[in-house]
């Protein structure tokens, strides 16, 4: 009679080291998961963080270029004293630059702001295009730094700041006298047949200005801001896009009105500031008198009747060259022709600026022109921004 509870015993013995077996292996299998998700978890956190630091996300590490230098956000922050308001050079739609010291040298650091209306995509073209174009009149940018939200730009530091800062100040117009103003409008010249004719791709700047000219310390001009430039492989005529972006007054008839733009949408915006340079005033905001009239349209109003040399701005008195002063409105007025046809390149007018004796052809009257009651440095609050441009803002006359 005690046989079978001494099977059931072994029995139970049996079962009961079975489920201490099957306790343990899950146990160990428990073990081995956490375990394992613990390192997932620990490489996952690792890689994005060195995603975030690198490429925040929405940079790819195949856009950088290689010869570009990537800095650290501390030392930039120490750099910059925390991107304190004494360091501050000023304000755009795309944020803030700030100056800094960066390993020994004076540098320029360009903020992008969370809200900027220059967007991500115009951040990196900008990192990716001036990166690999190299020429004495185009600012230089020495590196980028993208980690958690920053997304800075770092360029050789300019001392006199945008030819805007004394082109259209009272006080400091006549500080740039004539041999300054020619040496500027021949630099620009230049750096843009570097840019559409000598680069190794060709490229349409889109928002030549006078807040995008820097001047060095010897007041030699530099073009900046490139989040708006295009560049092109090959040869072409022209290209449309649906999204005309650039400055009002600066911006080519074609361009403004129907999208249409070429490296002659680049000549309207040179032969623009070529008057300004000259005349020492803002297209956008001139006033003849009474007048309502832009300055393209006055300055041909005055060609036409051959007192074109009264263009010239006064705060230069008779401290001027009258033949290169006439040759540079001349270049001017061909450059703002209405037709893109009619426009010379940018090679031509390098080659006009540095001949006295070239026979050029006469400009045509212009047909379009810009309200000078329009500032685009109010609409956005900054000389530096990206403006909108509509049909509405150009008017026949």
């Amino acid at each position: 009679m005690l046989m079978p509870f001494l099977k059931l015993s072994d029995q139970e013995r049996h079962s009961s080291k079975t489920k201490i077996t099957v306790i343990a292996l899950v146990a160990a299998i428990s073990v081995g998961a956490a375990l394992l998700a613990a390192i997932v978890l620990v490489l996952h956190r690792r890689k994005a963080k060195r995603k975030e630091n690198s490429t925040n996300n929405d940079f790819n590490r195949g856009d950088k270029p290689p010869e570009l230098h990537f800095f650290e956000l501390d030392s930039v922050l120490i750099a910059t004293n925390k991107f304190s308001l004494t360091n501050k050079l000023g304000q755009g739609g795309f944020g803030s630059v700030y100056k800094g010291q960066l390993q020994g040298k004076e540098v320029a650091v360009k903020r992008l702001s969370s809200s900027s209306s220059q967007g991500e995509e115009e951040f990196r073209n900008e990192m990716i295009l001036i990166s690999k174009r190299q020429h004495r009149n185009l600012v230089r940018l020495i590196g980028c730094c993208i980690e958690k939200q920053e997304k800075l730009l770092i360029y050789e530091f300019m001392l006199n700041k945008s030819l805007d800062t004394f082109l259209f100040d009272e006080r400091k117009r006549s500080d740039l006298n004539w041999a300054t103003r020619f040496n500027i409008i021949d630099g620009i010249a230049r750096g843009l047949v570097y840019l559409h004719r000598d680069s190794s791709l060709k490229v349409i700047h889109r928002d030549l200005k006078a807040s995008n000219i820097l001047l060095d310390e010897h007041m030699n001009p530099k073009i900046s801001y490139f989040g708006l430039a295009r560049v092109f492989e090959g040869t072409f005529d022209q290209v449309n896009t649906h999204r005309e972006v650039g400055t009002i007054g600066y911006m080519s008839p074609e361009y403004a009105l129907s999208g249409i733009f070429s490296e002659k949408s680049d000549v309207f915006s040179y032969g623009v500031l070529i008057l300004e340079i000259v005349s020492g005033k803002k297209n956008t905001s001139f006033k003849d008198g009474d007048q309502h009239q832009a300055l393209i349209a006055h300055a041909w109003q005055l060609w036409s009747e051959n007192r074109g040399i009264e263009l010239v701005d006064e705060a230069l008195g008779e401290s001027y060259n009258e033949s290169e002063a006439m040759r540079c409105i001349h270049i001017g007025l061909l450059c703002v022709q209405d037709s893109a046809f009619d426009r010379p390149s940018m090679a031509q007018v390098a080659y006009m600026l540095s001949n006295q004796a070239l026979d050029q052809s006469q400009p045509k009257q212009p047909i379009f022109t810009f309200p000078t009651s329009y500032d685009p440095a109010t609409q956005n609050g900054s000389r530096f921004s990206i403006n909108e441009a509509t049909m509405s803002l150009i008017k026949p006359r």
